[in-house]
């Protein structure tokens, strides 16, 4: 937690990372090599319904100044009890909720990587 969040954050560092430089060292950790973009990660797995996450489920939002209805321009982890584990702005990894605010409105679908 903590970690700073850099945009286009290269993915050979684990000073700073950017939301799916996030995902892909996370999920590297285990043996999955997920793709570079929360984009082309939102493609990988099965769909999972909001009401079905578990801990450890993609998650994508449309988000930010790049928000354009349908389009992924985040990723996060489920974390369970509807908290997500993803970076974004300060204060860089954090827990969020993802029923609340940005997250709520934002949230486009789910993955989860076999």
């Amino acid at each position: 937690l903590g970690t700073r969040y850099v945009f286009g954050a290269s993915t050979s560092t684990t000073r700073y990372f950017d939301c799916s430089s996030f995902t892909k060292y996370i999920f590297s950790k285990y043996g999955v090599n997920l793709p570079r973009t929360s984009a082309a990660q939102s493609k990988v797995g099965r769909a999972v319904t909001k009401a079905n996450l578990r801990v450890g489920d993609l998650v994508f939002f449309s988000s930010g100044s790049r928000a354009t209805g349908s389009n992924v321009t985040h990723v996060a982890v489920y974390a369970g009890n509807g908290k997500i584990l993803h970076t974004y702005g300060s204060p860089g990894v954090t827990i969020s909720d993802l029923n609340s605010g940005t997250w709520k409105r934002t949230y486009l679908k789910a993955r989860r990587v076999l």
